[in-house]
């Protein structure tokens, strides 16, 4: 693969639905459960850890172990460990001449980029992109969550680069 955009759950503790539109529009009564975007640490995070432990990359293995050594096995580390393997095999498949960009939020984030470190290698770190958003009103109690990060990972120094400059004009109110 030459391109990765990862657009993971974000551990965002929530459940996601698929909602219908009738004919007319309006929203239907039905609707299918697509996902729920909870993590808890269960048997299944316990064996993958294990198995990160015993066959990935000791740096890799090393920084899961410190995540979970700081952070406790609970919600926040299941979900990582789940998201290691993945960043694992997607390094695998991934061309020298590769880029992966994770889309993620600040939940995490901070937990994805040293990950990402690991298994990609801080050296193939190109770039830390912010995606700003303009929903959600002020809050009187915190300053107003408006934005996503994705991280852009090289697979080695002879990446291509595909895109072109993207500009989004800014709407003045």
């Amino acid at each position: 693969m030459d391109l990765i955009y990862l657009d993971p759950p974000f551990n965002s503790r929530r459940s996601y639905n698929v909602l219908f539109k009738e004919a007319n529009g309006r929203a239907a009564d039905s609707q299918i459960r697509a996902f729920d975007d909870t993590w808890s640490w269960a048997e299944i995070a316990e064996a993958t850890l294990r198995e990160i432990e015993t066959t990935a990359d000791p740096h890799v293995a090393e920084m899961m172990q410190a995540i979970v050594g700081f952070v406790g096995r609970n919600d926040v580390s299941a979900y990582l460990v789940m998201m290691t393997v993945r960043l694992i095999e997607l390094h695998r498949i991934l061309k020298a001449t590769g880029s992966i960009y994770l889309h993620c939020d600040p939940t995490a984030s901070h937990y994805l980029k040293m990950l990402m470190d690991a298994v990609f290698g801080a050296r193939y770190f190109q770039n830390e992109l912010i995606w700003h958003y303009q929903t959600g009103g002020a809050s009187k109690v915190r300053f107003s969550r408006k934005h996503d990060t994705i991280f852009w990972y090289t697979k080695s120094k002879q990446w291509k680069y595909y895109g072109n400059r993207i500009a989004i004009p800014r709407t003045r109110k």
